[in-house]
């Protein structure tokens, strides 16, 4: 066996129960359950069925803990290849372009299992709370001037001194980006919304969330055991994405000045569109920073734990709130708030 005496101990505690049965859900890994962060219903004035979907409840606050998850299973995948002899040499480490969330949840994720620590690219404004927080968990942390062009994983790797690892950045190395968020898809559209408002910055999630929407509402007979949702309200669910293009925003994670990670475009949404995979309204909104703090308001009001960028589909909410039918039912995902910003 090519493993060290450690990195057996960490190829056991790495347990996944089932890829996609819901009696047997694999996150989050200390007390697994489906749906795995609660969807409650909330009041906002105006409207009269509003839902939110949860995941400020997540280990570290926000839904990057599943990506977190995800990049531990590819570890477990690699420490089997090793453990059959086909790879030698000690663990890869990864690096990441992050402006904390994500970082501080992959981090938390990997030293829980006793792996390589994460190699974090922030940008050279980045504040110093984060940095100082990301170093106190184990993230080896690097600057660079972020806002100048997108950059190559190979120049991301060299950045962050890490030539023999990968960069999970733009997910060309893991290729997680259909996993990342797959449970937690299903567990949105089991709600059955006529809208959904989602958070978009990398545009991961809304890209799943649509995806996993697809399979289901263009499946006759074979549905995945985790659906739930009823498929003629699918098909005419409005998914809208909520981001900003102001470098100034409250919205500090949905702002990049180059977004090259996402495989959203125009026509990939206009084609799901045109085929019924979704409902007419579906696109991605621009906010305008005025909403965000009613949001932060309503969101306080019915004690939801979130920051600005985590909230944003109900700012967005807001925002439409003169188009949008008011007995329909709405879904907000709150993808949370990190717990470090809270001093936890």
């Amino acid at each position: 066996m090519a493993l060290t005496t450690a990195e057996g101990k960490i190829l056991r505690s790495i347990v996944i129960a089932s890829d996609n049965d819901p009696t047997k859900p694999e996150f989050p890994p200390d007390n697994p359950k489906f749906p795995a962060t609660p969807t409650v219903h909330i009041k906002v004035d105006g409207f009269s069925d509003v839902w939110l979907k949860d995941e400020s409840v997540n280990p570290t606050g926000t839904h990057k803990d599943r990506m977190a998850w995800e990049i531990v299973v590819k570890y477990r995948d690699i420490l089997v290849q090793k453990a059959k002899g086909k790879i030698r040499g000690d663990l890869p480490q990864c690096s990441i372009i992050s402006s904390g969330s994500a970082a501080f949840a992959i981090q938390t994720m990997l030293k829980k299992y006793g792996l390589p620590d994460l190699k974090v690219l922030v940008d050279v404004n980045c504040g110093a709370d984060v940095l100082q927080m990301l170093r106190r968990t184990g993230c080896e942390v690097y600057q660079a001037d972020l806002g100048k062009r997108p950059l190559h994983w190979r120049e991301i790797l060299a950045l962050t001194n890490n030539q023999g690892g990968f960069d999970i950045t733009a997910d060309e190395a893991f290729h997680l980006t259909p996993v990342y968020y797959d449970w937690m898809s299903y567990e949105i559209i089991n709600s059955s919304p006529d809208y959904c408002f989602i958070p978009f910055g990398t545009g991961n999630l809304y890209e799943n969330i649509l995806t996993i929407n697809k399979k289901e509402v263009s499946s006759f007979f074979l549905h995945d055991p985790r659906f739930k949702g009823n498929v003629e309200a699918l098909r005419n669910c409005n998914f809208m994405g909520s981001t900003t293009n102001n470098p100034k925003s409250k919205a500090t994670k949905l702002y990049s000045p180059h977004l090259p990670f996402t495989h959203f475009d125009e026509q990939w949404l206009q084609s799901f569109k045109y085929s019924g995979y979704c409902g007419p309204e579906s696109d991605i909104y621009v906010l305008e920073e005025k909403y965000l703090d009613e949001a932060m308001k309503v969101a306080i009001a019915n004690n939801v734990s979130c920051e600005p960028s985590g909230i944003a589909g109900l700012a967005l909410m807001l925002q439409m709130e003169n188009r949008l039918p008011k007995t329909k039912k709405m879904l907000v995902v709150n993808t949370g708030k990190t717990k470090y910003e809270n001093g936890q």
